[in-house]
């Protein structure tokens, strides 16, 4: 006996399930020819296992992560786009590194305002104008652009999070700093976007090198401690600053001059060499030293009391 013949739209929605993770809808299986019988007969015998209404999961039943980002992007119309901390996770900018279990919670989505579904298991946002140039697809997976996406977390996230992930974000080419003030200006007014852009602004309005070296040594005269040698000598390189006697060197690092990768590996040269010398190497960085100056004077405190305590008990 022959084998039955594939309908045309079998092949077509296998590979559809393919490109989708898995995941059709079932208005994607009646454009492309399968009838409601056919696709009633494929739920019966296990081909098709429905997943929530209109949602089918192709084969097995269980989902991988972008599987079900796509299927809630499904059950939310053709406008819904991945958001919030579920885009940031998909960019990977926030969220569990590759090959962890992911996080527990929602899945978050983001529709026009005048859509009123409710899926179980997906957090709905709701945007008055959702912007189609701000639409990007990731792995097949319609996801915000990166730059509503770190907007979107700024209404979510404390403020070391929120940097994080800015910070990967710049780190993965996903922004461009000297672009982002145009594309922030853009986004229409919502939660998080004027947060990002005081955020920003902060950041853009870095201190020079020499002017951050002055506020560590304002921090350093208010915690009377002693004063150290400023643009000194240590092992051939010259250091911001060195405590000579305890063996204590300290960097202030700038934002114009220590972002590079290149910058970075130069700096951890540095550091491992005073270390191979038998210093101590403390390094702050502009936010810091501007904005955690409690912080700073607490660990160059501990710091300096340590190492004069050893010195003292090696006399």
């Amino acid at each position: 006996m022959a084998p039955p013949k594939l309908q045309p739209w079998s092949a077509r929605a296998w590979a559809l399930a393919r490109k989708q993770h898995g995941v059709v809808t079932r208005e994607q299986l009646l454009k492309l020819g399968m009838g409601a019988e056919a696709i009633r007969h494929r739920l019966r015998s296990g081909r098709l296992h429905k997943l929530g209404s209109g949602i089918y999961v192709v084969g097995r039943p269980e989902l991988s992560e972008r599987g079900r980002w796509m299927a809630a992007v499904l059950a939310c119309g053709p406008d819904a786009r991945l958001s919030h901390r579920s885009a940031a996770a998909l960019w990977g900018i926030q969220g569990p590194p590759p090959g962890a279990p992911p996080p527990p919670g929602p899945i978050e989505v983001v529709v026009p305002s005048h859509i009123s579904r409710r899926r179980p298991g997906i957090r709905v946002h709701r945007q008055a104008k959702l912007d189609p140039n701000r639409r990007r697809i990731v792995e097949n997976i319609p996801v915000t652009d990166p730059v509503s996406t770190l907007a979107d977390l700024a209404a979510l996230l404390p403020d070391g999070e929120l940097s994080a992930a800015i910070n990967e974000a710049d780190h993965l080419d996903l922004v461009r700093r000297p672009q982002l003030r145009r594309q922030l200006d853009a986004l229409p007014q919502r939660p998080g976007v004027g947060r990002l852009r005081a955020l920003f602004a902060r950041q853009e309005l870095a201190l020079p090198a020499t002017v951050l070296e002055q506020r560590f040594l304002r921090i350093v005269r208010s915690a009377k401690l002693p004063l150290p040698e400023t643009q000194a000598s240590a092992n051939g390189h010259r250091v911001d600053f060195r405590w000579s006697r305890p063996g204590l060197v300290v960097e202030a690092d700038s934002l114009r001059y220590h972002r590079t990768p290149e910058r970075q590996s130069a700096d951890m040269r540095r550091d491992h060499a005073h270390v191979s010398a038998g210093l101590t190497t403390l390094r702050f960085s502009h936010e810091q030293i501007r904005y955690e100056p409690d912080y700073v004077r607490r660990t160059l405190a501990a710091n300096l009391a340590r190492l004069q305590l050893g010195s003292a008990g090696a006399a």
